[in-house]
């Protein structure tokens, strides 16, 4: 059974946005109705990855509910986004977690590792470019706002990664684990999405080199 980790003393963690229905369905919990917030989420998945722009009034009438009832569910069309980038964002996590302990990473070396991986997933996946380059400053908005779950949970999955380096003996943080999962994330946004934000070209190894930095480690 998983133990809970102690939260590191230091930066308040910014809250989460409330569940909506579509995120405790996709938990798997919920009642099931006729048409329900899963099926919302699949056809909106799908238009997404065929770059369609999603609608809200035209995907409630396509599954037969109110307009009201799907913004129930989903919360808004930013976040029902959110939750379809991120189902395809935990599997890039995934692997990339899985390449960079398959080469003995530690450390630093590690969460840098993982770090420049997930970021090389998200910059080459086609569908999310398409999304970028459609609308910028949307698409800015769902992926690094606040308010986004997007944002939210990349900072809990590279927290995950260094209370795991951390625990394991690997790694001494030079500031507050909440601290470092934040900075870590907002160095990736800044340098993934460069091209948005600065002008500039998307340079993913130098925001490795630079998290690397960040922990202590030793640039390549």
């Amino acid at each position: 059974m998983a133990t809970s980790r102690p939260r590191a003393a230091g930066r308040k963690r910014h809250a989460p946005p409330k569940a909506t229905r579509l995120a405790r369905e996709l938990a798997g919990g919920g009642a099931k109705a006729k048409a329900t917030p899963l099926d919302a989420f699949q056809l909106a998945r799908k238009k997404w990855l065929a770059g369609e722009r999603i609608d809200i009034g035209a995907l409630a009438k396509e599954l037969g509910v109110g307009r009201a009832t799907l913004f129930r569910w989903v919360g808004s069309r930013e976040l029902l986004i959110g939750e379809i980038i991120w189902s395809f964002q935990v599997p890039f996590m995934e692997k990339a977690r899985a390449e960079v302990r398959g080469r003995g990473a530690k450390g630093a070396d590690y969460v840098a590792g993982v770090s420049e991986r997930l970021m090389e997933g998200i910059r080459s996946f086609a569908p999310l470019r398409r999304f970028i380059e459609n609308d910028p400053e949307y698409a800015l908005r769902v992926l690094t706002s606040k308010s986004s779950t997007v944002q939210s949970r990349n900072v809990e999955l590279v927290r995950e990664n260094l209370m795991d380096q951390v625990e394991r003996g690997h790694l001494t943080p030079p500031l507050p684990i909440d601290t470092l999962a934040y900075v870590i994330v907002r160095i990736g946004e800044a340098f993934v999405y460069a091209d948005v934000i600065s002008g500039r070209e998307p340079a993913i190894d130098q925001a490795a080199a630079a998290i690397l930095v960040l922990l202590g480690g030793k640039p390549r």
